[in-house]
């Protein structure tokens, strides 16, 4: 059965485009993670503090923050689409 956490998490997922994430990168709290990790399972690793999952997924760059060249690139391609999920103080997002 699906924690009450992760069925939040399911809910609150949704397509952004980067006019809506522009403001969260302005203030350094976007993160992408790769697609080959599950979003819902970072956020809930996240929300729940699991630091061991976070920092291997960071050491192995499964989890960053956008590099210069990706916000430029964004910046550039404003209707690019991600997946987004906010887990405060945090924007996860995935590019589609």
């Amino acid at each position: 059965m699906m924690s009450e956490l992760r069925s939040q998490l399911v809910a609150a997922l949704d397509e952004a485009e980067w006019d809506w994430l522009e403001p969260h990168a302005k203030r350094d709290s976007v993160i992408i993670v790769s697609a080959a990790l599950n979003l819902i399972d970072v956020a809930e690793a996240i929300a729940n503090d699991n630091v061991i999952y976070v920092q291997r997924w960071i050491a192995e760059a499964l989890i960053q923050k956008p590099s210069p060249d990706q916000l430029s690139n964004w910046q550039q391609n404003r209707a690019k689409r991600f997946n987004a999920l906010i887990v405060q103080p945090y924007v996860l997002v995935q590019e589609l």
